[in-house]
């Protein structure tokens, strides 16, 4: 009898489960097609990313021309990463911007207080929405500047099907450790009222420490030291270690393994702060 009880509380719990998932995934389907509506603005950002990448390829071919093994790469790796890091600029979107200033804005009018009664995490409700950009971002202004980028340049792109695998795995890892320390700077509107200095101020120090300015390998050792230890290399660097096969085997596990620990860590502090949060609305004026 106690099998059966606890088989259909199990089952209940699947049950409401199962529809939960589908609202997410309805979230991110609607937030993938919100961003394909803002039409002239992608082209704009994949011209913007495509002449960025030129400059950049150019500064480098210059740099690899006088240190041909900088940190370990050669000139066909350093131009890869260059136009690689810029496919995934926007898709872990390192700018400030965002969702998280949609929801600091939220917090600061009060609307958060509708948020708040739906039967669902105000946390994954927002990754949802945050997945759908992402997925729009890679596709659209991921691909265009990197497919323009080899027909101008030599680049090296993974032969091996497993490497595009894990790959695709590092980028979505990136995705959500970026996602994890930009809800929690959305969160901190909820003291602060107004959270644009700590977007701005993260979103700087992520475009350094990522990798994004220039790859970590050639960084001085102790700067590179300390980059690894912050989760912003996790974003850019080690998607693109993943895509030039600068990482396999056991190396390849614990990069990946790196990714999805703050991933997982980034993810529960902000669920602990979310309750913390949420006790304590500050609405500007009242």
């Amino acid at each position: 009898m106690g099998a059966l009880l606890r088989a259909r509380q199990l089952d209940r719990e699947v049950s409401s489960v199962v529809p939960r998932l589908n609202l997410y995934a309805v979230v991110a389907k609607l937030s993938f097609q919100r961003f394909s509506t803002y039409r002239a603005a992608t082209a704009a950002g994949v011209f913007t990313n495509t002449v960025f990448g030129v400059i950049i390829s150019y500064t480098y071919i210059a740099l690899w021309q006088q240190r041909p093994t900088l940190g370990g790469y050669d000139q066909t790796d350093a131009l890869t990463y260059a136009w690689v890091a810029q496919s995934l600029l926007m898709t872990v979107a390192l700018f400030s911007g965002g969702f998280q200033v949609e929801l600091a804005e939220r917090v600061r009018r009060g609307d958060i207080a509708i948020d708040l009664y739906r039967p669902v995490s105000l946390q994954f409700w927002w990754l949802a929405s945050d997945l759908g950009r992402a997925a729009f971002q890679l596709l659209a202004r991921g691909i265009p500047p990197t497919f323009f980028g080899a027909l101008v340049f030599q680049l090296r792109f993974p032969t091996s099907p497993l490497t595009w695998v894990c790959f695709l795995g590092s980028v979505f890892l990136g995705v959500l450790v970026s996602f994890g320390y930009r809800y929690l700077v959305a969160l901190s509107a909820f003291w602060l009222v107004d959270s644009r200095g700590v977007d701005y101020l993260v979103g700087v120090t992520a475009l350094f420490f990522s990798g994004m300015m220039l790859p970590i390998v050639v960084f001085p050792s102790w700067l590179a030291t300390i980059a690894h230890v912050l989760p912003f290399a996790a974003t850019i660097q080690t998607p693109i270690d993943v895509f030039l096969n600068a990482r396999t085997g056991a190396d390849l596990a614990l990069a990946m393994g790196v990714q999805a620990g703050w991933a997982a860590l980034l993810l529960t502090v902000g669920q602990i702060l979310t309750g913390l949060a949420t006790r304590k609305v500050v609405v500007a004026g009242g």
